[in-house]
């Protein structure tokens, strides 16, 4: 029901009103009443109404004094205005934003209700438009997040800035502190028609999505690696664990609204953001332990004992061979890790082989050869990890695949002036325009020295860096200005600045306008063009 004060100074007006029309029938409770404009604002401070009914001649403070300050600070509230015939024409002709209709006094039953379903059907228009756009940002932010998560379980980022405000911009606050402890969950749904997984998967995200929502420090995220899996970040709170409730509840629900088995991996609780990489395969490992059944599973690899002796120095290793074109330094790096893991179990073996293909993973798609036959060949070589029915299979399809990648990369960083070079530097920089980028994280991204980056980049690009990725970003808000749904603060986070004003002066400078005023010139050029 929507909320309605009465303002008059004469009681029998106000109960007049009331008698009027059916409030209920037309969608109103009268909230509250008041005597004058001073007594209203009190009154609207309480119960916060959705319209106000007032009168314009009353003591203290009168109608037209009270539309004054609704309109400048309660925006969202509609007015209707009541005056006698004397002061009708003034009342027509003085109106301001907010005010929604004027009717004469003594008020008419029919242009009441008229008034007040006019009224209505524009305060649920609002809302209703409200509502869209929260799921418009919310699917943005969504979005956002997930690709975020994404680049820091799965991309090399060793050595760049992870900004707080980032974190926070996207709702990931719990991963700013060094000692935040996370733990991922993996869940697949499963059932002995292929085709009903397929069909189902989006109700399955969307239903993911929903019950994520119910838990704090909870995240969901998609990974088209893993096409009938769904992943959780959840973040643990010292002395409290939701994640064995949101496991049963999510088990429950997929079983009762989709009618489907899950299969979850849990993973191992690790602390820090260098750690995520390490949370996210120990619950992909946890889960690849399960029976090929169509039957709700739950793997908990919590209290797996193995350790690991795959270090970040050795990945390093491994992916400066890879990028520098020494193919006999990777394969040896990668044979010594792995004697290591010979010592160990089967699972450290797994884990040490998974951090392995997430490297080669991120080194194909930095330099654009995640191609359709490459894609199947990691696949398979997934597979192969999973099941590990033989360490020296493994191993084989990691080295064909690191040689290709070699070959490939060396090929692109011996490219005639640098060209095939840069231009992955550019691309990588389109698609990671809204995280933090800096020349020298480049640099060390694809091990490269920073002023040879430089002046390469400069040279063919025909611009610097700096620029590059302001014009970039800048191009970018401009074509989210045309969302009218997206606040100026919203755009300016989408595209990697966590300061709005900032933001609007860096903008300025490249247009020659503000955000919004170029968002106000567009709409109406479009008016014009009508």
């Amino acid at each position: 029901m929507l909320k309605v004060i009465l303002v008059d100074d004469e009681i029998q007006i106000r109960k007049g009103l009331k008698w009027k029309v059916d409030w209920e029938e037309e969608g109103f409770v009268i909230a509250g009443e008041a005597a004058n404009g001073n007594e209203a604002l009190q009154v609207i401070e309480e119960v916060k109404p959705d319209l106000v009914l007032t009168d314009v001649r009353m003591p203290v403070m009168d109608g037209m004094q009270l539309v004054k300050v609704l309109s400048a600070k309660y925006t969202d509230i509609k007015v209707i205005v009541l005056s006698g015939y004397a002061d009708f024409e003034y009342v027509r002709s003085s109106l301001v934003g907010g005010v929604k209709d004027y009717l004469l006094k003594p008020v008419d039953p029919v242009e009441l209700t008229a008034a007040l379903r006019k009224s209505s059907g524009e305060i649920k228009a609002e809302r209703q438009k409200m509502m869209e756009t929260d799921r418009m940002n919310q699917a943005h932010a969504e979005e956002m997040r997930e690709q975020y998560l994404l680049h820091l379980v799965k991309d090399e980022w060793a050595g760049m800035n992870i900004a707080k405000e980032r974190l926070s911009q996207l709702q990931l606050d719990m991963l700013a502190g060094e000692n935040a402890d996370v733990q991922f969950i993996t869940v697949e749904i499963r059932s002995s028609e292929r085709e009903q997984v397929r069909e189902l998967f989006l109700p399955f995200k969307m239903l993911c999505r929903e019950l994520s929502y119910e838990y704090e420090g909870i995240t969901s995220f998609y990974d088209a690696s893993y096409p009938t899996m769904i992943h959780f970040l959840c973040h643990h709170n010292p002395g409290e664990n939701q994640v064995p409730g949101f496991v049963q509840k999510l088990q429950k629900s997929v079983s009762a609204y989709l009618n489907l088995e899950t299969v979850i991996g849990l993973g191992k609780m690790v602390r820090g953001l260098s750690q995520l990489k390490t949370g996210y395969i120990s619950a992909l490992l946890s889960w690849s332990q399960s029976s090929a059944d169509a039957t709700s599973q739950l793997i908990d690899g919590t209290m797996s004992k193995q350790t690991i002796e795959f270090t970040e120095d050795v990945e390093w290793k491994l992916s400066n061979s890879l990028e520098q074109g020494e193919f006999t330094s990777f394969k040896n790096h990668l044979l010594a890790a792995f004697d290591k893991c010979h010592r160990q179990s089967v699972m450290s073996y797994s884990f040490a082989a998974s951090r392995v293909l997430f490297m080669l993973g991120a080194a194909a798609r930095k330099y654009d050869l995640y191609s359709d036959d490459m894609k199947k060949k990691m696949w398979n070589c997934q597979l192969g990890i999973w099941e590990l029915t033989s360490r020296e299979r493994v191993k084989g399809e990691l080295l064909e695949l690191a040689g290709v990648i070699t070959e490939k990369v060396t090929e692109t960083r011996h490219s005639p002036n640098g060209t095939a070079i840069v231009e992955n530097v550019r691309q990588y920089m389109d698609r990671h325009y809204a995280n933090e980028i800096s020349l020298t994280s480049l640099a060390e991204q694809f091990h490269i020295n920073s002023a040879y980056l430089s002046e390469m980049f400069k040279e063919l690009v025909g611009q610097n860096f700096s620029d590059y990725l302001v014009n970039l970003r800048m191009d970018k808000a401009r074509a989210l200005l045309k969302d009218e749904q997206l606040k100026i603060i919203e755009i300016a986070h989408l595209v990697g600045y966590s300061n709005s004003g900032y933001f609007s002066t860096v903008f300025k400078r490249r247009f020659g306008q503000k955000p919004l005023d170029y968002r106000k010139s567009m709409t109406a050029d479009e008016g014009g063009v009508r």
